[in-house]
């Protein structure tokens, strides 16, 4: 079966597992490998507590979409996205991991041939302490995050990659849904 999308996006979740809400991205991305709305052929990843490491995977990329626990400055469980330039433009960046996931971006940025569309996911987190499942608030918000990646692959198939960049580089720095998971999302939101 052929692909419905037209670009190679590359889902990459990251965290760390022990460490309760921060390994969420990782959550995500199992949840994704299952979805029957994201086809065939499109990678994504567990990457772990890997960094830099990863963008050898994502070089070769026109467009990657990045999972992870954000910190905000939200609600425990509300939904937050960025671009990779606002983030690479932020001090410590809103990732947990910050440096890590920074580094990431600026490894992919140098090694890629051709323009990239990164963009990060994430939900603030309640609880990063040691510990295997996820918060309350963060578990609930899960399948909002998942939501938030197929729209998002659902965007790029519909815009041309040069439009893509340049719709994503004029939103601001933080686009924040102020929502807690349960509550509605608003129209256009992701």
């Amino acid at each position: 079966m052929e692909s419905l999308f037209s670009s190679d996006p590359v889902i990459i979740g990251v965290g760390n597992t022990i460490l309760s809400d921060d390994g969420l991205g990782v959550h995500a991305a199992m949840l994704l490998k299952l979805d029957s709305r994201v086809p065939p052929g499109i990678m994504v990843l567990d990457g772990g507590t890997m960094g830099p490491e990863l963008a050898s995977y994502a070089s070769n990329a026109t467009r990657v979409l990045l999972l992870d626990a954000m910190n905000s400055g939200s609600a425990p469980g509300t939904l937050a996205r960025m671009t990779g330039r606002d983030l690479l433009a932020a001090k410590l960046g809103s990732s947990v991991h910050q440096l890590g996931l920074v580094d990431l971006i600026a490894a992919l940025f140098l090694m890629s041939t051709q323009s990239q569309d990164i963009v990060v996911l994430g939900i603030q987190p309640a609880n990063t302490d040691w510990g295997t499942v996820l918060s309350p608030q963060v578990e609930a918000a899960l399948g909002d995050l998942v939501d938030a990646a197929v729209a998002q692959l659902q965007l790029w198939n519909e815009v041309p990659h040069t439009v893509a960049e340049n719709r994503t580089a004029s939103r601001p720095p933080m686009q924040t849904q102020n929502r807690r998971a349960g509550e509605s999302p608003e129209k256009g939101a992701a």
